[in-house]
Formats: structure tokens, C-alpha cells, sequence
């Protein structure tokens, strides 16, 4: 097995977990926080796809999925165009609403989409090319590709765990 087909593996795992963790769920589940300091299920899928967007874009020279095929409009939320959620406070959590979860999952499927196009072609030696300096040391096209799968699990899990928490209150 290619490391290219670990990564595919990897970024499949996340595009069926944010599904399961979405799907069937109105507004109020989407939106709700079990604590004024905590992030919505909303918020958390969202951020996912917009840091993978961000990342996966800038590591291989393409323009954000969120901008060229309008799902900034599409979510016409109050911040920042190239805003991915990295340091938001409550208020901006609270930001991020949608009335379904189909264009959280329409977004994700989107960048998923980019996402495994580049990752199809990559050759190993790809992975050590160096995508950002301002790091010691300078990081590689893997060590930031895994970044990204392990930032988006641990985020995909805590949206899961949220409808598990409000699921079990509910009955």
C-alpha cells in the first residue's frame, strides 16, 4: 500500500463520519452547545471542512473551494471570507448557523472532492516537499496532510460525541 492510499483512506473515514454525524438532524441539534464555552456540531463540521479546505488548497497552489464555488455565499455567515474558525471565541461560534445539514455535508463533499483529486496524483517523493517555512522545522506536503486528517478527526469525533450527548438527553 502506497502512503497516498492511507492518506485516501484517511480523508474517506472523515467524509463518512461527517455524514453520520450530521445527517437527519434539525437546526436545534446542529446548533446546540452543552455549555456556553463549547462549539456546536454546526461549528464543528464546518470548521473541519474549512481548515481542510484552507489547508488542502495552500499546500498545493489551488484557490478555496469556500470561495470558488460560492459556499461562502451559500452560508452567508457574519465573518471574515477566508475566516476557518481557528481561534474563535463563543460569540463566533455562535456565528455559524445553517438551516440544514445538507449544506454542511455539500460543502464537506465539495472539498472532499479537491481533496482526493490532488491526492490521487501524488507521487512519494511529493511528500517531502516543504509547504511552509514558517515552522522549525519547515513542514512537508505529509507531515501537513496528516496534520489536517488528524485535526479533522478529532473534530469529526467531537461532533459525533455532541449528537451522542444530546441524542441520550432527549430520550
Amino acid at each position: 500500500m502506497h502512503a497516498k492510499d492511507i492518506l485516501i483512506d484517511g480523508f474517506n473515514r472523515i467524509q463518512e463520519e461527517v455524514h453520520a454525524a450530521v445527517e437527519g438532524l434539525g437546526p436545534d441539534d446542529l446548533h446546540a452547545r452543552p455549555s456556553e464555552a463549547a462549539n456546536s456540531i454546526a461549528w464543528l463540521v464546518w470548521h473541519l471542512t474549512r481548515v481542510q479546505d484552507d489547508h488542502v488548497a495552500d499546500a498545493f497552489g489551488l484557490d478555496q473551494v469556500w470561495l470558488t464555488q460560492d459556499w461562502e455565499k451559500r452560508f452567508g455567515l457574519d465573518l471574515p471570507r477566508h475566516d476557518t474558525g481557528y481561534g474563535h471565541n463563543s460569540a463566533k461560534v455562535a456565528k455559524v448557523r445553517v438551516d440544514s445539514p445538507d449544506l454542511l455535508t455539500g460543502y464537506y463533499d465539495a472539498v472532499h472532492a479537491q481533496s482526493l483529486g490532488v491526492l490521487r496524483e501524488l507521487a512519494a517523493k511529493d511528500l517531502e516537499r516543504i509547504v511552509d517555512e514558517r515552522w522549525d522545522p519547515p513542514v512537508s506536503l505529509g507531515v501537513r496532510l496528516v496534520s489536517v486528517l488528524a485535526d479533522d478527526l478529532e473534530h469529526i469525533g467531537q461532533a459525533a460525541y455532541l449528537r451522542g450527548l444530546f441524542q441520550s438527553a432527549a430520550s
